[in-house]
């Protein structure tokens, strides 16, 4: 394909459920190659199969992008100088192409009912054949326009007789994909069986609309993931017989995304098993109400997620595992995704999150862990919600982390961990605290550094360890031992909030 062209790549999932992480990275890598290139990155969806079809999928397709970032430049929602782009819409265009392969030869016409197509297998399953594919060597047995006569084809097709049009395959041939990613590709044709390229209801296969889509859409690359390897041959002759191999978008198949102990492609019930998402955005199955979390809902920052995804089967050759969209955008590159596939780590993927959760602003973080609160039934008040994600950020892996290390800012705990502090505690540090309520009552400004200067004064008076009694009033305040720094935490509750709490775990003791 001529380098001059403006390079056009395409996402085109199929809306019949949840968006598994490898959609995203497969989206992912066609939206950094665009953007690198100053290209365009295009949304199709491919919903030619009715009978897949979920209600809601395509809408979730839409949301997960949004969410990710990953904004198309054309897709059924913003339109674009090759509308439609929602292959339902796009039905009449298939046909011609189809007819057009049947009239060269390259394509057949086939009048098999499913009983015939299941006795066909039957019979090959009984004579122990190598193949139970419609191909070569079964097709001149079937009711098809190349064992039937001219005149019986056309008397069925003037009948009215369902068929489908079937690519008709030469064995023995040999079949050249050269992709970015893996080299010089060779498949045997003897292989390939004869795929329906249009069904009964006059709708194209995937096979017959990819192509047909993509030379009108003039997309330049094609990436998708290497278990379409095997339909690989199929589109290269659909290509060559309609609109010539010098036309053809250039081809890369990306590794698979690999279970976590690297035994075959990660699916959803790995994640159910093993006790995380796989999917972008939680997933409501219309039909049986069944509820698959996503990576959004589980805590992660859309930042953290592309980074991980981006991970999984490229690197840039250096020790750089943290990078930005602007970053990835620049360093990204065909030449360095990996062929083998790359196993799922979900520590790793927390650990991303951690790196992007520590190193993201209050104001970045602040709606997310608003709504989270919110809707965790935390009113925020009149705290001050930048200074508390400040002060606790580090200590959160997910976002969801941040209900139980900001929770106790907003409601006093109900009871304190006792036992932490009961072997420390006696009349001594009863009498320190007791005396320590009205020294702050008194403070005139309350801040972490006046708080601090009156609590050790206090605490040097009584001859107490500072140390001991710090531990205390963490518990008081926090209800355990965990948290960040004492009098931060002083600060933000505010006078009375502090000194009510210290009054409540002196009476628990």
């Amino acid at each position: 394909m001529e380098t001059n062209k403006q390079v056009r790549v395409r996402f085109a999932p199929s809306p019949t459920g949840g968006l598994h992480l490898g959609g995203v990275r497969t989206v992912l890598y066609n939206y950094l190659f665009a953007r690198q290139h100053n290209g365009k990155f295009i949304l199709r969806i491919e919903d030619t199969d009715q009978t897949r079809f979920v209600e809601g999928a395509e809408q979730y397709i839409y949301d997960c992008l949004h969410w990710c970032g990953l904004t198309p430049d054309e897709s059924p929602l913003t339109g674009g100088p090759f509308a439609p782009y929602r292959q339902s819409e796009r039905k009449p265009i298939y046909y011609n192409y189809a007819l057009q392969l049947v009239k060269a030869g390259y394509a057949y016409y086939a009048f098999d009912t499913p009983e015939e197509l299941e006795a066909m297998r039957e019979r090959l399953k009984a004579a122990n054949s190598h193949s139970l594919q419609y191909d070569h060597h079964s097709r001149m047995g079937m009711r098809n326009s190349i064992s039937l006569s001219e005149e019986e084809t056309i008397q069925l097709l003037e009948n009215g007789t369902p068929f489908v049009i079937r690519i008709k395959i030469q064995p023995n041939e040999t079949v050249i994909c050269n992709d970015l990613i893996r080299g010089e590709i060779h498949f045997d044709t003897s292989a390939v069986d004869d795929k329906v390229l249009l069904k009964a209801d006059g709708m194209p296969t995937y096979h017959l609309a990819v192509v047909v889509d993509d030379y009108l859409m003039q997309i330049t690359h094609a990436f998708r993931g290497e278990e379409w390897l095997p339909s690989a041959p199929i589109h290269i002759l659909l290509w060559q017989y309609l609109f010539g191999l010098d036309n053809m978008v250039k081809w890369a198949h990306l590794p698979l995304i690999l279970k976590p102990d690297g035994n075959g492609k990660l699916s959803k019930r790995d994640g159910d098993r093993l006790g995380f998402p796989v999917y972008a955005m939680n997933w409501t199955d219309p039909v049986t109400g069944e509820l698959t979390k996503g990576f959004k809902e589980t805590g992660f920052l859309p930042e953290a997620f592309n980074n991980l995804l981006s991970q999984l089967g490229w690197n840039d050759g250096t020790e750089q595992e943290i990078f930005s969209m602007s970053e990835l955008i620049e360093k990204f590159s065909l030449q360095r995704v990996h062929i083998s596939g790359a196993k799922f780590d979900f520590e790793k993927a927390k650990w991303f999150n951690h790196e992007w959760i520590k190193s993201a602003s209050a104001k970045r973080l602040l709606p997310d862990i608003t709504t989270l609160l919110n809707n965790n039934g935390i009113d925020t008040g009149n705290k001050n919600l930048f200074e508390i994600i400040d002060l606790i950020k580090d200590r959160c892996t997910l976002l969801t982390d941040f209900i139980e290390h900001t929770r106790y800012f907003f409601i006093p705990p109900k009871t304190i961990d006792v036992a932490s502090i009961a072997q420390k505690w006696d009349e001594k540090k009863k009498t320190f605290f007791e005396s320590l309520i009205p020294i702050f009552e008194k403070a005139e400004e309350w801040n972490s550094i006046t708080i601090e200067t009156l609590f050790k004064a206090h605490a040097s008076t009584h001859e107490i360890k500072i140390g001991e009694l710090q531990m205390i009033l963490r518990v008081f305040l926090v209800g355990c031992k965990a948290g960040p720094g004492v009098f931060h935490i002083t600060t933000i509750l505010g006078k009375e909030d502090t000194i009510n709490r210290i009054i409540s775990g002196i009476k628990q003791l």
